[in-house]
């Protein structure tokens, strides 16, 4: 996904794989250290700030502010969540018959008896499935008499074979709950093979042989299953997202709440001397304590940066594929 999205592996890895607290903690520990940078570069003190005027007070009660409204925001978010969740019986029984029906769909298409429960290994069998289809085409394209079928499809088939083999291999130990099984599903770009599928297939109509159109109608017809599959994990997966979220920022926003209510009761500045390491005391106790109230806000960053891009990265369902494709990997579907 990388090289499709043209994005530097450290920037992906940050919006992506991370883990959100450790994201989180990163922005706090910058926030922490740019308030102490601008504490010590600041020509007038802290302490003869606060003798002028109250900016820690004003601060810290916009932070009390902040806290409360973003407890309503988790309230809300759990709301969302489970809005989807509750109804009555003949909802729940249309929701239970139709994941019913999409699973005997698909133990249908790939001749199994029963298909995984777990998402990951549901996943890994429709990727697999799709591998072993274009190994097929493959094969029944080998004693086409039309050399640019053979080539493209061979090179087609070998692209989505590498792919699949790299997707498999990281569902193989991936758990539902972490961002793994999504990670790895979003590697398998099923949008563009669909698109190369039915460009080889229409350019070379009149070249196939009834086996090999019966191969790409195999293989269109499973990529097809992929993109259902992979939206309602996705789905699944953006709920559970949620969910964590809500807790992270009901966890964080009481110790958040005490210091911010303490700093705007309890603290003076004039009253904190000394210096540690070559700075003011006042000023490591004041950033100290807007970091601590800004864990609510960092963990909702932290989960919305990854949200969003998963987002923005599979708004299309289907062979549409928004971005910018290479010229050179276009293939003319007239």
């Amino acid at each position: 996904m990388r090289e499709r999205a043209d994005e530097s592996r450290v920037k992906l890895w940050l919006l992506l794989e991370a883990n959100r607290w450790s994201v989180a903690g990163v922005l706090l520990a910058g926030l922490f250290l740019a308030l102490v940078a601008l504490g010590v570069l600041d020509p007038s003190p802290l302490q003869r700030s606060v003798a002028v005027s109250d900016p820690t007070e004003t601060l810290f009660q916009a932070y009390v502010t902040a806290i409360v409204t973003g407890v309503t925001l988790v309230v809300t978010l759990n709301q969302l969540v489970l809005s989807q969740e509750l109804g009555p019986v003949g909802d729940q029984r249309n929701r239970m018959q139709g994941a019913m029906e999409f699973r005997e769909d698909v133990e249908d298409v790939l001749d199994a008896p029963v298909t995984p429960p777990e998402p990951s290994a549901f996943m890994k069998r429709l990727v697999e499935e799709t591998r072993s289809r274009a190994t097929a085409l493959r094969d029944d394209v080998a004693d086409s008499p039309d050399a640019d079928l053979r080539d493209q499809t061979a090179e087609f088939v070998g692209e989505l074979q590498t792919n699949a083999d790299a997707v498999s291999d990281r569902l193989a130990d991936a758990e539902f709950g972490s961002y793994d099984v999504l990670s790895a599903v979003l590697d398998f770009n099923y949008s563009w093979k669909i698109f190369r599928t039915r460009s080889l297939r229409n350019r070379h109509a009149d070249s196939l042989t009834d086996d090999a159109e019966a191969s790409f109608e195999d293989l269109e017809e499973v990529l097809r299953f992929f993109a259902p599959a992979r939206e309602h994990f996705k789905t699944l997966y953006f709920q559970w997202e949620l969910v964590d979220l809500s807790r992270g920022m009901l966890y964080s926003a009481v110790p958040a709440l005490v210091v911010a209510s303490s700093m705007i009761i309890y603290y003076d500045a004039r009253a904190v001397p000394g210096a540690t390491l070559g700075v003011s005391n006042d000023v490591l106790l004041t950033s100290l304590a807007v970091t601590v109230s800004a864990v609510p806000f960092m963990l909702l960053l932290s989960y919305i940066l990854r949200i969003a891009t998963v987002a923005k990265r599979t708004l299309a369902i289907g062979p549409f594929v928004l971005r910018e494709v290479d010229q050179d990997d276009r293939l003319d579907a007239d």
